[in-house]
């Protein structure tokens, strides 16, 4: 399986890698059964991303997608980090080889379950603002082995 230099550089230099421990919004996605869990972790302050923070149990293009993801929401508006597709993710990365795909759909969404908790702790309900989030990777197709 051939991944990009960017993929590589993402996984041998995760960006963003650790917690924040006071985050405004915290997100977890996927399941230990398939192996790939991200736990994604946002500061937010006058509704822009000022820290973002990720960790992800996974193969490489788990650890390159999270990477990637919090790199294109920080610094970012709310509005503009629920616009996130996986796929503007995989293009960021020049790519991923197909059984990876799902990764990229897994770095979309724990942004997304960070942003819904936000709203939650806010008192907000998040599905009219964030959609509906699908509660593990089993929905997405096969995972990262």
């Amino acid at each position: 399986m051939l991944y990009t230099e960017k993929v590589l550089d993402h996984f041998n230099n995760p960006r963003n890698v650790g917690e924040i421990p006071d985050a405004d919004g915290v997100g977890e996605v996927g399941n230990a059964k398939c192996g790939d869990i991200m736990k994604m972790y946002l500061k937010i302050q006058d509704g822009v991303i000022t820290d973002v923070k990720f960790k992800t149990f996974g193969c490489g293009a788990a650890i390159a997608t999270s990477s990637m993801a919090t790199e294109m929401v920080k610094g970012r508006s709310i509005e503009e980090a629920l616009q996130l597709t996986n796929k503007a993710v995989m293009e960021a990365l020049d790519g991923l080889p197909p059984a990876k795909v799902h990764c990229s759909v897994l770095a979309e969404q724990a942004v997304k379950a960070a942003l819904a908790d936000y709203y939650t702790r806010l008192g907000i309900d998040p599905e009219p603002l964030v959609g509906r989030l699908s509660p593990s990777c089993e929905e997405e197709g096969p995972c990262c082995s």
